[in-house]
């Protein structure tokens, strides 16, 4: 009876032992597949090293988790995020740039935390959808990351741990490298030239920050947690993407083949409040009468084009003038990526879908696609996000057959090269129609161009306001309502310097009577009281 019970308890034993043996080799399973010898460098990394108790590492994280006393009067971070690393030297250039220092992940710290990346996630997109400020979830990843390090037999001191447990939040809740800079909301834009310069734009100036990926591997795997939620695919096949973050940011990936440099991530951060025409008026982007003149062109349903170049502050700008749509009208909007922020209730929003993974069409719907598909969902205004190929045809033609008060933008430098630029959209529909056909479109659906600029101050204003007055002979007619202008400019034209002014320039438009019939009664000093500047 005693010789059966101990050979049961010596079988449990063995059981044990082998279960804990195969857990062990799970935690190592992988380790060595970046090059040959791998595991074996990471076991002289850490050799002699004594292994921490899994009670050890959970008071070393108790301890670096526990509330901390303030600082009286501590300014307020800008972002939640430790930046963690030790800054090189930075260098001179042969031209004379002077690089910053850059933050780089410890030697040690940089190995685990690009072996660790997939280990603690059961399954690729598991995390996909956790968020970086979600403690519950920074809770799973850390006892993850307690119970690999105690199998791994890895010691580390204090500051080592904080930066490995840092840096994988980050990767696997964030966006790797950058999130501290996506955190950060006086970045407005954030673009990755490959894994070692990043530059952002502060208060509308490009600078390049101390942050940078530890390798290309690292630029990659952030830039497929950007594109798995999205259900986009970023691959050989298709190595060029436009996504959005969680918080509707704009972002645009290339990858190898095409990048050179490495994987290039481009974002266009969106403010967290959604502003205002009392915002953009404080900014000086127009003056307070330029600002009642496009809520008048809004109510009395205007069709309206926002041109300008890329980062002037168009989509910032399409959104103010569809704030101004009356609650009680159906708004469709139509776009590449979502990034209108309509404060209306009745809101239809669409965004174009890529084909299916391993298909080249099938599942694809494009803007095209989609401006047909609105004008059977009975809209009361169209608002498409920009046109940048043959949809700007079919945004004509539901404009000149009752679609009025539509609102998009498009790529140009000034109102007669938007001009230009919509001949050429609309030719690209394929469809073979003469020019004057075209010309005459555009000039029976267009009410009026709003050209958007970005100065050399770094400012985003409105620089140019045009009527579209109608065709004269085989040509559309414009004339210019309010310009930009410079104290001591002599050119005609918009002001391409900071510190000037909206200036009418007295000529009165002719939709002006359409503005009574919706109750607005503008005065005529608005114009300039008929008095022709220019």
């Amino acid at each position: 009876m005693s010789s059966s019970f101990l050979a049961k308890r010596l079988k449990e034993q063995q059981k044990k032992e082998s279960e804990a043996q195969s857990q062990q080799s799970k935690a190592f399973d992988g380790f060595d597949t970046d090059d040959e010898g791998d595991a074996d460098a990471l076991d002289a990394l850490f050799e002699d090293t004594p292994a921490p108790s899994v009670s050890s590492l959970r008071q070393h994280r108790a301890k670096n988790d526990a509330p901390k006393a303030k600082p009286a009067q501590s300014a307020p971070a800008k972002s939640k995020v430790k930046a963690m690393g030790e800054h090189d030297q930075g260098e001179t250039l042969d031209t004379g740039y002077v690089v910053p220092p850059k933050r780089r992940t410890t030697p040690a710290v940089k190995k685990l935390r690009k072996q660790l990346r997939p280990k603690l996630l059961a399954f690729t997109d598991e995390a996909d959808a956790w968020a970086r400020n979600d403690q519950s979830k920074h809770k799973i990843i850390i006892e993850r990351l307690d119970t690999v390090l105690e199998k791994m037999n890895v010691d580390l001191s204090d500051g080592e741990y904080e930066e490995l447990k840092e840096g994988l939040l980050n990767d696997l809740l964030g966006f790797g490298a950058i999130e501290p800079l996506i955190q950060d909301r006086s970045y407005s834009e954030i673009m990755v030239n490959g894994p070692e310069i990043i530059f952002a734009e502060y208060k509308g100036k490009l600078m390049e920050t101390e942050v940078v990926f530890d390798d290309e591997d690292h630029a990659y795997w952030t830039a497929q947690r950007i594109v798995r939620p999205l259900q986009r695919d970023l691959s050989r096949a298709n190595p060029m993407v436009d996504a959005r973050l969680p918080d509707g940011s704009r972002v645009h990936i290339v990858s190898d083949p095409s990048a050179l440099n490495g994987t290039t991530i481009t974002i266009r951060k969106f403010p967290d409040k959604r502003l205002t025409v009392d915002d953009l008026i404080g900014f000086g982007s127009f003056n307070r009468e330029v600002g009642d003149f496009f809520e008048a062109c809004v109510v009395s349903r205007l069709n309206i084009v926002v041109s300008g170049g890329t980062g002037s502050g168009k989509t910032t700008l399409l959104n103010v003038l569809s704030s101004f749509i009356p609650e009680d009208e159906r708004i469709i909007t139509v776009e590449d990526s979502a990034e209108l922020q309509l404060a209306q209730r009745h809101v239809v929003r669409l965004e174009t879908a890529p084909p299916i993974p391993g298909t080249e069409k099938d599942g694809r719907l494009e803007i095209r696609d989609l401006v047909k598909g609105t004008l059977r969902m009975r809209p009361d205004r169209l608002v498409i996000g920009e046109c940048r190929s043959g949809e700007a045809l079919d945004m004509l033609q539901a404009m000149n057959t009752g679609h009025d008060g539509s609102l998009t933008t498009v790529h140009s430098n000034s109102p007669r090269d938007a001009v230009s630029r919509l001949e050429t959209l609309c030719m690209m529909a394929g469809m073979d129609l003469p020019l004057i056909t075209i010309r005459q479109q555009i000039a029976g659906a267009i009410h009026l161009f709003v050209q958007q600029s970005r100065l050399k101050d770094g400012s985003r204003k409105v620089v140019q306001v045009t009527e579209v007055q109608g065709m004269e002979g085989e040509s559309i007619t414009l004339q210019d309502i309010f310009v930009y202008r410079t104290e001591g400019q002599k050119d005609t034209g918009y002001s391409h310097e900071g510190g000037g002014k909206m200036e009418a320039t007295g000529f009165r438009p002719k939709f002006v009577e359409q503005f009574k019939q919706y109750g607005f009664n503008l005065p005529g000093r608005i114009f300039g009281a008929g008095k022709s500047k220019f």
